[in-house]
């Protein structure tokens, strides 16, 4: 008897995962953290009245951790004979310390690093969930010889011409087409269809989908590389690389403005010495004009409204990942939807229940607890949607036996002495089906409707309307959304058209593109961008993501929201209200008003005490003062906008009116 001792590791807690493998492991992440660490401990140094020479030292290895990034980057760009902000401000830093403002040049220091870490931080999350999308294709798949036989391949490995086989439940592993068998395929996260469609020989199918009930056998059309999953990855890749990042306005100018305080700053320095003045008076006086020229106020005019609007937002279920996305936000002037999941709640419900007049006068809740006890055995979404409403209107479910799912056709079995029938009318209905049964299921599907036949005792007894339900308050949405950016919205699905066009009619919107791959919706989103749009484009799926990265702003539905599309997304409802993404763009606006304002109150007091250094003698306690003044005037006038107030005015605000505060 041998006793065989095991060991189990544990598996790393939460922070340690952070740390190894998620945001805490990237650099500029460990050295804000670390120059906010020490920024703080200098500030309760200085407040607790400890030794100067404690406080400063914590002060200046908050210069030396946020500091060195930035610095260094500004160096290679000097390198390149070109100035950035970057540079600037670790310039206006250290010239802050140079004349004892060593608490303001820190304060600058972590609000860099900060800045530069989020970034980071962003950039990780999108590239890990691209690369998680590639498991959504299986890793391999059951190759059929020519005889029959079965290999199981990497999928990988597969070529164009192979066959493989597919069997129930199995994500499929290639893009291909149907050569024999019958299935329902669920191929929302291709082309956002709510419901499973059904396959048959000659139907196209993709890699990455799941199979339903059936088996199939299908022919390989693509490689691995080629597949719509492998596209999509390659666009959302794409449209990261190639879409051009919106900078705040500090950054818009800061080439032109960092050489003009660089030339004026050393000028001021230089020139005074030139004419025999002294060099301490000359150096004070030219790190006078650094502190005051220095666009602490202008970064600080620019950035309290935005992350005080990005506070609001988030306290109300909506996400907005940075101040450079609400800027963004604030500029749209058209918004595209995603259907399912998007406007709709994204699985079916029962909307009607056509008795036909062979039903022999059965009662409409008699036919559905019938069709309820029928569907009970069925994992198909249609068939949880009749027993949902079954239930929902209180109507008892009798015992069903002989239960079967036909693959391709729908269920059968026997309720109550009868033989019930429910399934797909193509492949239930035979050529001499009675012509009103024929009506009324072209009159639902032409409605926009998945229609379902039901059979009693082998006769036509019912037809059964399905459809994805509108979410609420979707229609005063998009009519708010109408007034707010001054165009309608679009609409652009990959499901069919009749669809579609229930779903458009129900929300208000007249411009309907159905039947869209992942690839036709960032077309699309471009062509809304040539017609000088500025395009905000709501969605969910893993379909929607590269449309979602490649327009202006991409915001995602967060509930049932795919991994990818959050990350891809610039913004998040996370509580999938529609009235939020009209009264985000709204506090959006408002946050550009304030940080214009917030600009003329900085470029005023930079002008003025600029002007007075150059032209007068500025005290250095006066310039300092003056500076520090206009920077908490222009951050407190930001800080409004943390008010739930705030919320609630934009939420409410008439159209006509947040019209008028657009661009």
């Amino acid at each position: 008897m041998t006793l065989e001792l095991t060991t189990s590791i544990p598996a790393p807690r939460p922070a340690a995962r952070w740390w190894r493998a998620g945001a805490g492991s990237l650099p500029e992440v460990r050295w804000a953290m670390a120059a906010t660490a020490l920024f703080a401990a200098g500030g309760l140094a200085q407040v607790a009245g400890a030794p100067a020479w404690l406080w400063w030292t914590l002060y200046l290895a908050c210069y030396a951790a946020g500091g060195w990034e930035p610095g260094l980057a500004g160096l290679k760009a000097l390198r390149d004979r070109t100035l950035d902000v970057d540079l600037l401000m670790v310039a206006a830093a250290i010239g802050a310390a140079a004349i004892g403002q060593v608490f303001d040049g820190a304060l600058l220091i972590v609000i860099f690093a900060t800045s530069g870490a989020l970034e980071a931080v962003a950039t990780k999350r999108t590239e890990d969930s691209v690369r998680s999308l590639l498991d959504l294709a299986p890793d391999q798949a059951t190759r059929l010889g020519e005889g029959g036989e079965e290999e199981v391949v990497a999928a990988a490995g597969l070529r164009v011409g192979d066959v493989i086989l597919v069997r129930p439940g199995e994500r499929i592993g290639a893009d291909g087409h149907v050569l024999a068998g019958a299935s329902d395929v669920d191929q929302a996260t291709i082309t956002g269809e709510s419901l499973p469609v059904d396959k048959q020989a000659g139907d196209e199918v993709f890699a990455g989908t799941v199979n339903g009930t059936g088996a199939l056998r299908v022919r390989v059309t693509r490689p691995a590389s080629e597949t719509v999953i492998a596209r999509i990855v390659a666009m959302v890749e794409q449209a990261g690389a190639t879409k051009a990042r919106t900078q705040l306005f500090i950054e818009k100018v800061e080439q032109r403005y960092s050489v003009v305080m660089v030339a004026a700053t050393l000028a001021l320095f230089v020139l005074p010495l030139l004419w025999g003045t002294p060099v301490q008076d000359s150096l004070l006086r030219a790190m006078t004009f650094m502190i005051v020229a220095s666009p602490c106020a202008v970064v600080l005019a620019t950035m309290p409204p935005l992350l005080a609007a990005i506070a609001t937002a988030g306290r109300h279920g909506v996400l907005v990942k940075s101040a450079v996305v609400m800027e963004q936000l604030a500029d749209v002037t058209r918004v595209a939807f995603d259907k399912t999941g998007t406007l709709t709640e994204g699985r079916p419900h029962l909307a009607q229940l056509r008795p036909l007049p062979v039903a022999g006068g059965e009662a409409a809740d008699r036919l559905l607890a019938l069709a309820a006890a029928a569907e009970q055995g069925s994992e198909h979404p249609l068939g949880r949607a009749i027993v949902a409403a079954a239930r929902d209107r209180g109507v008892p479910l009798p015992a069903a036996t002989g239960f079967t799912a036909l693959p391709g056709r729908g269920v059968r079995a026997r309720v109550d002495g009868h033989l019930v029938e429910i399934g797909s009318p193509v492949r239930v209905l035979e050529e001499s089906a009675p012509a009103d049964v024929r009506a009324v299921v072209a009159e639902l599907e032409e409605s926009g409707h998945s229609a379902v036949l039901m059979l009693l005792d082998g006769s036509p007894v019912a037809v059964l309307g399905l459809a994805d339900r509108m979410r609420a308050g979707a229609a005063g949405a998009v009519a708010r959304l109408t007034g707010l950016t001054g165009t309608a919205p679009v609409l652009l699905t990959g499901d069919n058209p009749r669809a579609a066009a229930l779903v458009a009619g129900q929300a208000g919107i007249a411009d309907v593109r159905a039947g869209l791959l992942p690839e036709d919706k960032v077309r699309a989103v471009r062509e809304l961008q040539e017609g000088q749009a500025r395009v905000a484009l709501v969605g969910d799926g893993v379909n929607d993501a590269p449309a979602l990265a490649t327009a202006d702003a991409g915001i995602a539905m967060g509930r049932a929201g795919a991994d990818l599309t959050l990350d891809a997304a610039d913004a998040v409802i996370t509580r999938d209200e529609l009235n939020a993404v009209p009264a985000v763009l709204a506090l959006a606006r408002r946050a550009r008003r304030l940080v214009i304002a917030n600009l003329a109150i900085a470029g005023t007091f930079i002008a003025v005490l600029v002007a007075w250094d150059l032209f007068g003698e500025l005290p250095l306690p006066l310039g300092v003062a003056g500076h520090e003044g206009s920077t908490v005037i222009v951050g407190l006038n930001g800080l409004r906008l943390l008010r739930d107030a705030a919320w609630r005015r934009a939420a409410a605000a008439p159209a006509t009116k947040a019209r008028a505060a657009g661009p």
